[in-house]
């Protein structure tokens, strides 16, 4: 096999590839040679058909046959032999493949780029330390409580949480803007649902009533025509509920899956679930902090293959969560909406790459495990769900995969200059603002 580089452009490679004749030939008649014993052919006698027969028949579809195969198979010897990492699969053009004659084309792919990382001690990462004291148990507990709530209709005036039933019409310089209007909303006042001052002025209205709210959006409200603008709404209170908490009761608890155990099994639940929810949240906030200073250390010429492979990822994770079930076809989405986020998903997972093959860094088993035993313990029979994860290879190598990220991460925070910092339970599980965006 001949294997010559015709061009290489940046991360762009083009390769030429010639395969011998004979190769080609004597497959294609071996193929034949083998059909001539199970071919049906009108006028002979099964596995008595002639070679030749047998030829003229299939020797064209046999011979695109082989050809596909080989051009797979010396296609990738070709890059083994060349020492190319290829991104995604090749475009093959200018196939030759006559009788007799050599099989010729040439393949078109990108490559991965090669990368010297930065030295990993000029990291600098702040890391939370929180704890799950009594008293973020208890807001823990009046949120859940808050969630189970009832209005019923009172006669006195609003309060904050009490839910107003009302109409309104929002106005711009006197004239109605597009989304400002609605009848028989419910709102509960303190949800901050609304923009700023809108609940805030309803406090103290009575059913019946009816009063005009002034206030501004903000400035980085997502309508262009609205942002920092000073409007009215005209508002009719139609109604006033006041909330009705839920007891803590054997009722209550069961909602929560706490069938036994009354008021101290439910609080040693809530507790239990808060302090796994804490762990993850420091260990994501944790993981992303080093992967943004992965990024911003080393810098990546990234394949124009690799960026799209994740703007895709990125349009289908979108479809899956907001597209309510709907078939959308992904390309109405525009590319450059996902850009810079796939570019730095590609950089990074380069890097990451970079990181694992030069610290020959492999899952870890046990972390592996027991990762898997931390997601099974949320449901009803965690053997099932941990017999089922190792049962279905790519749900078991989603696992590892994010297990080689935190042994990345170990690895990275072992050489950076790491500073514990103390912080209360709700700042710590709450995410850092993803890069780019306003703080």
């Amino acid at each position: 096999m001949q294997v010559s580089i015709e061009s290489s452009t940046g991360l762009e490679r083009k390769l030429k590839i010639g395969v011998p004749a004979d190769k080609i030939d004597q497959e294609v008649t071996d193929r034949l040679q083998k059909a001539t014993k199970t071919v049906s052919i009108k006028g002979f006698r099964k596995g008595k058909v002639p070679l030749k027969v047998v030829k003229q028949q299939y020797g064209a579809g046999v011979r695109q046959e082989v050809v596909g195969e080989t051009v797979n198979s010396s296609f990738y010897e070709a890059i083994q032999q060349e020492k190319l990492r290829p991104v995604g699969q090749p475009r093959i053009d200018d196939i030759k493949s006559l009788e007799g004659q050599d099989l010729e084309y040439t393949a078109v792919f990108e490559v991965y780029p090669e990368i010297k990382l930065a030295d990993l001690s000029k990291v600098k990462v702040s890391r939370p330390v929180a704890d799950v004291n009594a008293s973020d148990v208890e807001t823990m507990i009046d949120v859940l409580r808050n969630q189970q709530a009832t209005f019923e209709v009172s006669e006195k005036a609003a309060e904050d949480g009490d839910q107003v039933n009302i109409d309104f019409v929002g106005t711009y310089r006197k004239k109605p803007f597009d989304g400002g209007s609605a009848e028989g909303q419910d709102l509960v006042l303190g949800s901050n649902s609304m923009i700023p001052g809108f609940e805030v002025g309803l406090v103290g209205v009575s059913a019946g009533e009816e009063t005009v709210l002034k206030v501004k959006f903000p400035k980085d409200y997502h309508s262009e025509d609205l942002k920092g603008k000073a409007v009215q709404f005209a508002v009719k209170v139609n109604s006033v509920s006041a909330k009705n908490m839920p007891e803590m009761n054997d009722e209550f608890f069961k909602l929560y899956g706490v069938e036994e155990g009354g008021e101290e099994k439910f609080r040693e639940d809530v507790q239990a679930n808060m302090e796994r929810e804490l762990r993850n949240a420091i260990r994501t906030k944790v993981k992303n902090r080093v992967m943004n200073q992965l990024f911003d250390l080393n810098k990546v010429e990234l394949p124009a293959a690799l960026v799209s492979n994740e703007i895709i990822q990125l349009k289908q994770q979108m479809v899956q969560q907001f597209g309510g079930g709907q078939q959308i076809d992904l390309s109405m989405l525009p590319d450059d909406m996902f850009r810079e986020k796939a570019e730095r998903r590609a950089a990074l997972g380069v890097i990451v790459s970079e990181v694992v093959q030069s610290e020959g860094l492999t899952p870890d088993e046990d972390a592996v495990r027991a990762r898997v035993d931390e997601i099974a313990s949320t449901y009803e029979q965690p053997s099932e769900v941990v017999d089922y994860y190792y049962s279905k290879p790519e749900l078991l190598s989603s696992v590892e995969a994010v297990v080689l990220e935190d042994q990345v991460t170990e690895l990275v925070l072992s050489k950076a200059k790491v500073k514990d910092e103390a912080v209360p339970y709700e700042e710590a599980v709450k995410p850092d603002p993803e890069p780019g965006s306003e703080i």
